[in-house]
């Protein structure tokens, strides 16, 4: 094990984590869809006790424009405490912002002045496909060897080449090369996180580029064309181990949530939508023996609708289906929170038993038919629905915001998807209510649409820990 590092948001577990002070800031991904204006990174205030609550207090303009910005994170996490070679002064200092469209990561400081990170560095779509033979990059998280940059699409130029993950280096972000060494049957890429103490990958899959990027394809969703399978690798070696198949109809198995005790073996998925009748679900991986398995554990059915009530592309089901669309483990690794876009609906799981969740919570906001207002503006039928969603260390927090992907927002919302985001307050007993006080919206946001949330010290999805 590589000697401990200072940085006083590395956490040695979980528990560490929870205890530790609370977030007094929320970095925002804010994207402009018609790329004539450059996207940018919200700071949110997110300290109750401050006047600025529920406001942008921070904003960081990208160098150019198009670059859609979609997930990011931080250059290093409390998982630096278990490699080898972190002695030095690596710490939780930059943001690494890619762009899906453009292919390019920005690389932001947010030291010396947290409300005001500044651009230090782009690392190009050249860049990019050179070193590793990759482009579109989707999800980071920072892992043994690097930062693992999972990236949909294959070399600049090609929309259909395999996607995989990219390894760049920690401190310099240079890209230093593919990190497959084989990837056997595995074609299409979204997420990808691990077991650290089982030297275990799992990755899911979405679809390449000229599958996505001008909104979701009818033909190719009833052609089971997009990811619907998980894929097992060797950590270390970079090499495929096994593919755990959920079914074909299971289309689009996009986050991946591996627990967060270092010595679990187990994990959730999230599928968008089911082609046999327009549910989502959630699946869980586990070890049993030495093999790995996967099992359906949790379907949300899709709601019955007026035709007239629906955008073109659900017209002929008369339903609008939950759409889930993200996915987020407490710390904790008790409560599951599971994003349907759809609907518009956040519904809480006690996973407790993670072969058996149980609905433990919902909250409603927008949907395709529902429209649900906001108590902090009770006039405005609100479009979009839970999409991002993020916890708290402590896991009393739920913060999400409304966008998907700029061409999926605009077939599903036709009349506009607005922007805002929204948070809710998890009780000691599990009970989640929405907090009526919170809720950045539309001019806040200065036009630009809003996906992932990061939190100031790390969050539910950004660490992974190394001891019990």
């Amino acid at each position: 094990m590589a000697q401990p590092v200072t940085d006083p948001t590395f956490y040695r577990s979980a528990a560490e984590a929870a205890a530790a002070p609370p977030e007094r800031l929320a970095y925002v991904a804010a994207f402009d869809r018609s790329a004539a204006r450059p996207d940018a990174m919200a700071v949110v205030d997110v300290d109750p006790e401050a006047a600025s609550y529920g406001r942008v207090v921070g904003w960081t303009d990208m160098p150019g424009t198009g670059d859609e910005l979609h997930h990011f994170g931080w250059n290093a996490c409390s998982s630096a405490l278990g490699h080898a070679g972190h002695d030095g002064d690596l710490s939780r200092r930059y943001l690494l912002v890619p762009g899906l469209r453009s292919s390019n990561v920005h690389v932001l400081d947010t030291v010396p002045d947290p409300r005001a990170p500044r651009v230090v560095r782009t690392v190009t779509a050249k860049d990019l496909s050179e070193a590793a033979g990759y482009s579109r990059p989707h999800t980071l998280h920072c892992g043994p060897d690097g930062v693992f940059l999972t990236c949909i699409g294959g070399p600049q130029g090609d929309a259909d080449g395999p996607g995989g993950v990219a390894l760049l280096d920690h401190s310099t972000f240079e890209v230093v090369r593919a990190w497959e060494t084989d990837r056997g049957p595995q074609r299409l890429a979204y997420d990808a996180w691990w077991h650290l103490n089982r030297n275990v990958l799992i990755s899911s899959e979405w679809g390449h580029p000229s599958m996505i990027e001008d909104g979701l394809v009818p033909e190719l969703l009833l052609g089971n064309e997009y990811g619907h399978a998980i894929h097992v690798w060797d950590l270390a070696a970079g090499r495929h181990l096994q593919r755990l198949e959920l079914g074909a109809q299971h289309q689009m198995a996009l986050e991946v949530r591996p627990s967060h005790d270092p010595e679990a073996t187990w994990g959730f998925v999230g599928v968008v939508i089911s082609t046999d009748d327009l549910s989502g679900s959630i699946f869980r991986w586990f070890l049993d023996g030495d093999e790995w398995r996967v099992e359906k554990v949790i379907t949300v059915p899709a709601e019955p609708a007026d035709p007239d009530d629906l955008p073109p592309a659900l017209k002929p089901f008369s339903a609008v289906p939950p759409l889930i669309t993200d996915i987020d483990l407490s710390v904790d690794d008790r409560f599951l929170y599971v994003s349907c876009w759809g609907t518009g609906e956040l519904k809480q799981f006690d996973v407790t038993d993670p072969a058996n969740p149980r609905e433990s919570g919902s909250i409603r906001l927008g949907g395709i038919v529902r429209r649900t207002p906001h108590p902090a503006d009770p006039d405005r039928p609100l479009a979009g629905g839970p999409q991002m969603v993020e916890v708290s260390r402590d896991g009393r927090r739920v913060y999400f915001t409304n966008s998907l992907y700029g061409a999926w927002d605009d077939q599903f919302y036709p009349d506009g998807v607005g922007a805002w985001m929204a948070k809710g307050d998890v009780g000691a007993a599990g009970a989640m209510a929405l907090d009526p006080r919170f809720f950045p919206r539309g001019d806040e946001f200065r036009g630009l649409r809003v996906h992932q949330v990061r939190l100031q010290g790390g969050d539910a999805s950004s660490d992974s820990y190394c001891y019990r």
